[in-house]
């Protein structure tokens, strides 16, 4: 019964999923609280109730659904509809079992054999059976005698109070091995999110051991007299990911009206940056331009802020330098007047010219909004920042918009002329002196853009295929990028399935490093 209780709670996870996973926990918790009052005020009327209390508590827990921090996968709902039968069969299995477990033991009763019978009878019947249209005419039949059974058990064992006392027993016992499965199943989530699939390993290893036997004439990228041109639309992603940051490059290009002003900046780390340009030399953006950079060549960040880039954490995402260069913008496109920065977990789906005309209003970023308790993306400064602390309290508000990273529009002079570099950082080192946030670029945007942000249309960006299953598919559609924040990244095998077309559509599975690698759609 617990199982199908459970059947509503998918994983997710953003920055903050850790949040969101106390407060499921907590929240079954309570119900289960409630549901022992429950029980406890019916045994009052035990014995001449009994069968209404087992029912009505079998009944209530078929209906318990969890509260959510998100809104509820419409799929889910869907299937508990078609699976109706075949979950009260299963229910029936529960009570005959229960009733089994009152026998005296050795106990060769008719009532006995006939219950241990009704329950092989059920089980064989929804072996295998996933939808209540699976199931056969006999199976139906077998349901109505296991009824039949349970009747007469129901008088031959009328003690409520000790069926109570079971009842609450297993549903603590069930809660339990829930709360433990869900401790590995978040465990091994993570793990997979963590650790490079084998053929994305392979790929790299392929080419990089080409672009070193590549004379270094033939290393260098054309037309790069662009690169610093301000009139020009400059993208910028940085990645360690040569796939990922590949599916970024071809869908901005393939649905751009004028690629050839284009001009992409791709940063990676020293140990990428072999495979990364080598793909590039091999895989040119159509019209567009394209650099590729090593974050070790900025000789003014190990200089000026390497002892401080790092951020105090075990997740290697956080810790990274490449999640945090975002903050150091102005410094890596020092002639530049405007940058559009993308994770590297997105696909472009529309033509972005219309952003660069978008009135900033003074501000220094323009990103779409995720303060709206209606959408999947919603998020709360306080589930992040930690306002018990007197300076964030004092600083910021819990009730402020917050905003996305993934799509940002950043005006380089606005942001050079308010020193927020500097802001970011003084706002890092006090983070890793005491617990202000949690850790993550996220927060750390949200406090050093505060009051400093612009909404987007939300059409423009669109979050949550990385965690969310029930994304609607009109908004997939007309959303100008969409987003795969979250653990299922669209490279892995954890992706969400219905979600992954959207990203596969821009990789080349028919070349041959691919092909090699066994790297298919």
């Amino acid at each position: 019964m617990l199982e199908r209780t459970e059947n509503g709670t998918k994983y997710e996870n953003q920055d903050g999923d850790n949040q969101f996973q106390q407060r499921e926990i907590s929240s079954m918790s309570g119900e289960k609280k409630q549901l022992n009052q429950e029980i406890v005020q019916q045994d009052q009327n035990a014995h001449s109730q009994s069968r209404k209390v087992i029912d009505g508590k079998i009944k209530q827990l078929k209906d318990v659904k969890p509260n959510r921090a998100v809104p509820h996968d419409q799929n889910v709902q869907n299937m508990r509809k078609v699976t109706e039968r075949i979950n009260e069969m299963k229910d029936q299995v529960v009570r005959a079992k229960l009733y089994l477990s009152f026998t005296p033991p050795g106990s060769k009763s008719n009532l006995v054999k006939e219950l241990k019978l009704r329950i092989k009878e059920v089980e064989r019947a929804i072996s295998g059976a996933t939808k209540d249209s699976d199931l056969s005419r006999s199976a139906l039949q077998r349901m109505r005698n296991m009824e039949s059974s349970l009747s007469k058990a129901s008088r031959a064992y009328p003690d409520c109070s000790s069926m109570t006392t079971k009842l609450r027993s297993m549903t603590q016992n069930t809660e339990e091995q829930v709360r433990s499965q869900k401790k590995q199943v978040s465990y091994l989530f993570h793990l997979a999110a963590s650790t490079t699939p084998k053929g994305l390993h392979c790929l790299s290893m392929q080419l990089t051991a080409e672009y070193f036997a590549l004379d270094p004439k033939e290393r260098q990228f054309p037309n790069q007299q662009k690169l610093h041109d301000p009139e020009l639309y400059h993208y910028a992603v940085f990645s360690d990911n040569v796939l990922a940051s590949t599916v970024v490059v071809n869908s901005t290009v393939s649905n751009a009206m004028e690629p050839e002003k284009i001009v992409f900046h791709v940063v990676t780390d020293s140990l990428n940056f072999p495979a990364v340009s080598m793909w590039f030399l091999l895989n040119p953006p159509g019209k567009a331009t394209i650099q590729v950079q090593s974050i070790e060549s900025f000789d003014w960040l190990s200089t000026k802020y390497h002892a401080a880039l790092r951020q105090n954490s075990s997740d290697p995402r956080y810790a990274s330098e490449l999640n945090h260069l975002r903050f150091y913008l102005p410094e890596i496109f020092p002639t530049l007047n405007k940058i559009v920065l993308f994770d590297h977990d997105v696909v472009v789906q529309k033509d972005l010219t219309r952003l660069w005309s978008i009135n900033m209003k003074g501000k220094v970023n323009a990103a779409v909004e995720t303060c709206h308790k209606s959408e999947t993306s919603f998020h709360r400064m306080d589930a992040f920042i930690n306002f018990s602390d007197p300076f964030v309290a004092k600083k910021f508000h819990a009730d402020a918009c917050t905003w996305a990273f993934g799509m940002n529009l950043f005006d380089l002079q606005e942001w050079r002329r308010q020193n927020l570099t500097t802001v970011y950082h003084k706002y890092l080192q006090l983070g890793n002196k005491r617990p202000l946030w949690v850790a993550g670029s996220l927060p750390l945007g949200w406090v050093t853009f505060y009051k400093k942000t612009v909404a987007l249309d939300r059409r423009w960006h669109i979050l949550g295929l990385g965690y969310e299953s029930g994304v609607v598919r009109a908004d997939i559609d007309r959303a100008a990028v969409i987003h795969y924040d979250g653990i299922m990244k669209p490279w892995l095998d954890i992706g969400i399935g219905r979600h992954k077309g959207y990203w596969s559509k821009y990789v080349n599975y028919e070349d041959s490093h691919l092909q090699r690698c066994n790297i298919h759609a």
